[in-house]
């Protein structure tokens, strides 16, 4: 599945109007569906670090693939089909490149709130618990340790901002910024959704931390979006390694944080390329992943 080079963007591949150029997707105009790229770039720390990552893309949109049509029968989602013999005559211009990277999708109104699961507190929640005892308003139990499961996931939503970071909100704010009845639609499809991935993970030696999923709106009906269970959207890690009180290694682009975390940076400028190795470690790592969840 690798490629000699990393794909920056699809720009050069994909004959149709660039309408939006996320932190790594890109989605082109097909008139009554989007063609939504995934490009190799890899982000940290609001960033797009460079050089790109070989195979990300392609990891990052079959393990979505393979998680929509897991899924299908829990709840509808956008996408139309990855096949690249239906995509219309001349829309791309190398198929060996796009054929694992791309999909056809639905166009739907995107809700601007990003559903967050946690099933274990870790990450940004550990950090808002030590600093509150809680989580977005949740006030949980004193004494809870890093990496603890909690007792039921929680379902902790942010504000969606096209520019810089997502806001944590409580609840109660999400219901005031979508309405009562689509915020307890929008909550309870997003806990059902992860106990499902949890459930499957686990039977594969893999521990789904937290994830994040977003919803958009067609003709009134909720559907998902974007991208599901992916190691960009979610934190895995492998069972073996499970611990409480100490960092785990998640099972996604973590060398890069390390690398950075230990380089000097101030996060506040645009940081030097990444090292070969770096590159090469995050690499496998994706592939890793895709192989089991999927054994492919």
């Amino acid at each position: 599945m690798s490629e000699a080079t990393a794909i920056s963007t699809a720009a050069d591949y994909v004959k149709a109007p660039l309408l939006y150029k996320g932190k790594v997707r890109e989605m082109y105009d097909l008139g009554d569906h989007f063609l939504m790229v995934t490009t190799d770039r890899i982000s940290a720390f609001d960033y797009v670090l460079s050089p790109a990552v070989p195979d990300k893309g392609n990891v990052l949109n079959q393990v979505s693939k393979f998680w929509f049509e897991q899924t299908a029968k829990l709840m509808p989602n956008h996408v139309v089909h990855a096949e690249l013999e239906k995509l219309p005559a001349g829309l791309v211009t190398n198929g060996d490149v796009m054929k694992h990277r791309f999909m056809v999708t639905k166009k739907a109104q995107r809700i601007d709130i990003e559903c967050v699961v946690r099933g274990y507190i870790t990450g940004g929640g550990w950090r808002q618990y030590q600093k509150t005892g809680e989580i977005n308003g949740i006030k949980l139990p004193e004494g809870m340790r890093k990496n603890e499961k909690f007792p039921q996931p929680l379902f902790t939503p942010a504000a969606k901002n096209d520019v810089g970071h997502d806001e944590d909100i409580s609840f109660e704010r999400m219901e005031q910024l979508v309405g009562k009845e689509l915020a307890a639609e929008l909550r309870d499809k997003s806990l059902m959704l992860y106990e499902f991935a949890h459930r499957f993970c686990a039977e594969r030696g893999i521990i789904l931390a937290d994830t994040k999923f977003e919803f958009g709106l067609i003709d009134g009906q909720v559907i998902l979006i974007d991208e599901i269970f992916t190691p960009d959207s979610s934190r895995f890690w492998a069972k073996e390694n499970y611990a409480l009180d100490i960092e785990i290694e998640g099972m996604d682009k973590e060398p890069v944080r390390t690398y950075l975390a230990n380089s000097g940076w101030d996060k506040n400028s645009e940081p030097d390329p990444l090292p070969a190795s770096v590159v090469e470690e995050t690499s496998r790592r994706y592939r890793d992943i895709l192989r089991r969840l999927t054994g492919g």
